[in-house]
């Protein structure tokens, strides 16, 4: 028999570290916060060494800990998919992918119907990050981050090129009728929208339209790209927006582009899978079909559905 640590400390361990918080962790595993602390101090003991140290309020892990975690993390899923391989033929499989919030909103869910027409075994799980370069934790199947799929680029993981991403301006047909911009300098005189979690889009933008002189002038910026999106909607002022994720709200007419050839070209999404995933497995089943996707780069339907 292998001299293995206690399992059950180890799966409260890896959900810990990469919630960062062992109260995350105490609602992820319906456990309550004193059998999630006793859980990883059983660990510790086992280990001989700490894995948490508090910062503030905080239990915080430590450099050892999150090398550890990334570890114990890999060893789940390898079992994950040991089992999946093992299981019975009829059972219904749980795929779980993370992805950032708007790519998850605005371009994977509106098409998951269609995955699970050609995958009817598979149930999809999505949970979100709300920044594209949110670290790799462990956690789930599949991720989805902004970045390049070139040899070495992600540790520890395989990178298949999903998506390409372009930036131009957006405003609601509503502001288009009262106020329109059909040129780059009828831009002066309208209220910017920005938001923090896509840093130096107006600047790039401006830039290329060659109207750097407003750059320095006053912006409405929000904490995240889909508020910004409800609010360039709303008619609040013009944003700068991704393609082809608002080609939906492009399509049902919720957005105009008003200077549609002026663009930014942004580096693309990626899909991301473990080193070592084996072939024919759900998830890499999944990023094959998103990349497929990814390439027809199909115009959504009036209605909102995808063709």
């Amino acid at each position: 028999m292998r001299h293995l640590p206690p399992l059950n400390a180890l799966r409260v361990f890896e959900v810990a570290a990469r919630t960062g918080s062992y109260t995350a962790a105490a609602s992820e595993l319906g456990l309550t916060h004193g059998a999630v602390s006793r859980q990883i101090a059983l660990l510790e003991t086992w280990l001989g060494q700490r894995l948490f140290s508090r910062s503030g309020r905080r239990m915080v892990a430590t450099p050892m800990a999150r090398i550890f975690a990334a570890e114990v993390s890999g060893a789940f899923e390898r079992m994950t998919a040991a089992a999946e391989a093992c299981g019975r033929p009829d059972a219904r499989r749980i795929l779980r992918v993370n992805a950032p919030v708007s790519f998850a909103m605005r371009w994977l869910i509106p098409r998951l119907a269609l995955f699970h027409d050609a995958y009817p075994s598979v149930e999809v799980v999505v949970t979100t990050v709300s920044t594209v370069h949110e670290e790799l934790r462990g956690g789930f199947d599949v991720a989805i981050r902004r970045g390049v799929a070139g040899a070495g680029a992600w540790s520890h993981h395989r990178a298949t090129h999903v998506l390409d991403d372009v930036d131009t301006l957006i405003m609601s047909p509503t502001l288009f009728a009262q106020q329109p911009i059909l040129a780059p300098a009828d831009l002066e005189g309208h209220q910017r929208l920005a938001s923090e979690t896509r840093p130096g889009d107006w600047i790039d933008w401006l830039e290329a339209a060659k109207l750097p002189h407003l750059i320095g002038r006053p912006r409405t910026v929000f904490d995240h790209f889909f508020i910004t999106r409800q609010a360039v909607i709303d008619g609040l002022g013009v944003g700068i927006g991704p393609l082809p994720m608002l080609d939906i709200d492009i399509a049902t007419g919720h957005l105009v582009l008003p200077l549609p050839h002026i663009q930014v070209r942004r580096t693309g999404y990626v899909a991301l899978l473990p080193d070592g995933a084996d072939h024919g497995t759900p998830a890499t089943r999944f990023v094959e079909w998103l990349a497929g996707e990814g390439r027809a780069r199909r115009q959504p339907l009036a209605d909102g559905k995808m063709p």
